[in-house]
């Protein structure tokens, strides 16, 4: 909570935080495979975490990469980095994806 001046009241502190997945796809050869494979997993996010926006934010004329965006609203720094730590474990773990990297970046209302 942080305390404005304006009106002397505690105001809630609301916290955004964004995850950014490079991968690598696996035995892709066409940007329409890669559609088979990055739809199914962005889908599968929407699924497990409701709360959260993904899409598909880079290297979209690549059949081989793709870059996937992940954003949360939360009040509470510590539930936006568990819920994107999750989200970024979901990615890591399917067989035929490799993880490149991982970028975490955590915004709040003084930002």
């Amino acid at each position: 909570m942080r305390f404005t001046h304006q009106d002397k009241r505690w105001l809630p502190t609301m916290y955004v935080g964004a995850l950014t997945l490079d991968i690598l796809l696996g035995d892709v050869h066409s940007l329409k495979q890669k559609r088979s494979v990055v739809r199914p997993l962005v889908a599968e996010l929407h699924r497990r975490f409701p709360a959260v926006a993904v899409a598909e934010t880079g290297h979209l004329d690549l059949h081989r990469r793709a870059e996937v965006g992940i954003a949360v609203v939360s009040a509470s720094a510590g539930n936006c980095k568990e819920v994107l730590d999750a989200c970024e474990r979901v990615v890591a773990f399917h067989p035929e994806i490799e993880l490149l990297s991982a970028r975490q970046r955590l915004y709040n209302d003084d930002d």
